[in-house]
């Protein structure tokens, strides 16, 4: 029981930092301000997110879309470009959302202020896709298995989910994220005001992210764009 409530604690101080962090947080996915690394490694960076928005525009998906952990709306305008029949984009988040529906400025989108760990969708609606930008590294180690039950049961006959994430790797977590005396999935983060909050953050090599989900059920195509990130189709077997 204290494993779960300290869990519980350290996501619901997850759910305070994207909060707080919601208007900078684009700045690290275009390397700007205090995320800018330098020519070199800006052009290395932007080379690897390149593949991943590749891969998301593949998708391409026409039919009902489910995205978890919207944020402000990197992955949900790409999404919504394909103009499937519905997109729903859930967050915890009631400044992600805003600044999503401004990015967007889709009025066909849908939205939903929701805890994913505690939601269901509506009516036993399901799912052609589901797509996790960046949020399956947030998930627990306790919630894992029953987070992925759920996602089954949202699915439709023949859905898939699709996710990209940051990927394992020398120097992860960086100087200063891990938490001494804490668990391995907990790590650090500062705000640009020097605010600290610290909160769930896994890292997966595509391979061991690929044999956890074969041991629930799933059949994962996790694919690794270089040094920073892993991406891929899960179906339901």
């Amino acid at each position: 029981m204290d494993e779960r409530r300290a869990t519980d604690r350290l996501v619901a101080e997850q759910v305070r930092y994207y909060e707080e962090r919601a208007a900078e947080y684009d700045l690290l996915w275009r390397r700007e301000g205090g995320c800018d690394l330098g020519p070199e490694r800006n052009e290395a960076w932007f080379r690897e997110t390149a593949v991943v928005e590749a891969s998301v525009d593949a998708l391409a998906e026409r039919g009902s879309v489910l995205e978890l952990a919207c944020g402000t709306g990197l992955w949900t305008r790409r999404l919504s470009a394909a103009a499937p029949r519905r997109l729903l984009a859930v967050d915890t988040s009631p400044a992600m959302l805003s600044l999503n529906r401004e990015h967007t400025a889709d009025p066909r989108i849908e939205y939903a202020l929701a805890d994913v760990f505690a939601w269901d969708p509506p009516s036993g609606e399901r799912f052609d896709l589901i797509f996790m930008g960046f949020f399956m590294s947030h998930v627990p180690p306790d919630r894992f298995a029953g987070f992925w039950e759920r996602l089954a049961e949202w699915l439709a006959p023949g859905g898939r989910v699709f996710l990209c994430d940051d990927r394992d790797g020398p120097g992860r977590p960086y100087s200063g994220e891990a938490v001494p005396a804490a668990p391995a999935f907990a790590h650090r983060r500062r705000l640009a005001d020097g605010r600290e909050y610290t909160i769930v953050k896994r890292f997966w090599s595509p391979e061991d992210l690929t044999a956890e989900l074969d041991a629930l059920g799933w059949d994962a195509d996790i694919r690794s764009s270089g040094r920073e990130f892993l991406f891929g189709s899960v179906r339901p077997r």
